[in-house]
């Protein structure tokens, strides 16, 4: 495999921000997020402080919503958000632009908006992710907020919130990652459901993606890596009949077959890939049962003393 478990992993925003979530459901999320190692939390605000808690020390960001979901909050309001999610510990912000102001072609306003969030983020030397919620906009609005976005130095453009009449779509992205400067990534949102469309958005340039099915899409590919890996092991048959591992031609190669050589340093490393995503398995099953076992028991079926 030529992408690690880590590229993937490091694709996602976990997303906790359906209003239902009790804060028992916020923090299973938050540990799932710690095993799965993913790039960021991004949850409701009234419980960012405490997902910056359980985040400290690890690799995963705590993020949360500026202007969430309709981006119709006063600018004023919407930096007092980014404020208080900063003061809380957050380390990304995704900030919804005034869609009614991008609609009415009253540019001034939609930049001022975006700037003061952006400002204030940067500020604290935190990071920006501006939400066009392009279900509403035409492509002649999504290229002005790229545009925008790439002069104030906004850190990503993203497609949605989740929570509109639809989410990304491929035309979209690559029309996004067209007309945004190399510093300003892309990021999906709404639709990225299954571990095909994650590698389907990443072919187009996109670095992040919100997800609500990270364990669904991450086990996925752990379990097509060992396959892969499992399949790499088949023993082959040789001419007299004789079973071995492939791994015994090793010793029989010289120094001049280059070819067979990378061959087997490819087979290396898709192997250390796959006894590395296995390993999270083990981690999962901690941090699900440490963070409650009557809502775990159902995902690891008792297996774990602390859940019996």
């Amino acid at each position: 495999m030529s992408l690690s478990y880590a590229d993937l992993a490091k694709m996602i925003d976990h997303s906790l921000l359906n209003p239902s979530l009790t804060a028992a459901d916020l923090n299973v999320g938050c540990q799932l997020a710690l095993a799965y190692d993913v790039a960021s939390v991004c949850i409701l605000p009234y419980y960012l402080q405490r997902c910056a808690e359980i985040l400290r020390g690890s690799s995963v960001k705590a993020s949360t919503t500026i202007g969430f979901p309709h981006g119709g909050h006063t600018t004023a309001i919407k930096l007092a958000e980014a404020k208080q999610a900063l003061a809380d510990g957050g380390q990304e912000l995704d900030m919804v632009v005034n869609i009614s102001a991008v609609l009415s072609g009253d540019w001034d306003y939609v930049r001022r908006d975006i700037k003061a969030v952006v400002d204030a983020a940067h500020t604290a030397g935190q990071k920006v992710k501006v939400i066009f919620e392009n279900c509403y906009l035409k492509d002649e609005h999504k290229i002005r907020l790229c545009e925008i976005c790439g002069e104030l130095n906004a850190d990503w453009v993203k497609t949605s919130t989740g929570y509109g009449t639809s989410g990304a779509t491929l035309e979209d992205l690559a029309l996004m990652r067209k007309h945004s400067p190399p510093h300003v990534q892309v990021k999906a949102a709404g639709g990225i459901r299954d571990i095909d469309m994650l590698l389907k958005v990443r072919q187009i340039g996109v670095t992040r993606c919100g997800a609500s099915r990270t364990k669904e899409m991450l086990d996925e590919w752990r379990q097509r890596a060992k396959q892969i890996h499992d399949a790499d092991d088949e023993p082959v048959e040789r001419p007299d009949g004789e079973a071995a591992e492939q791994g015994e031609d090793q010793a029989r190669r010289g120094a001049g077959d280059n070819d067979e050589d990378s061959e087997l340093d490819r087979d290396h490393h898709a192997g250390q890939d796959v006894r590395q995503v296995l390993e999270h398995d083990l981690r999962v099953e901690e941090r699900l049962c440490e963070a409650g076992p009557a809502r775990h028991r159902s995902a690891c079926g008792g297996s774990r003393a602390q859940c019996r």
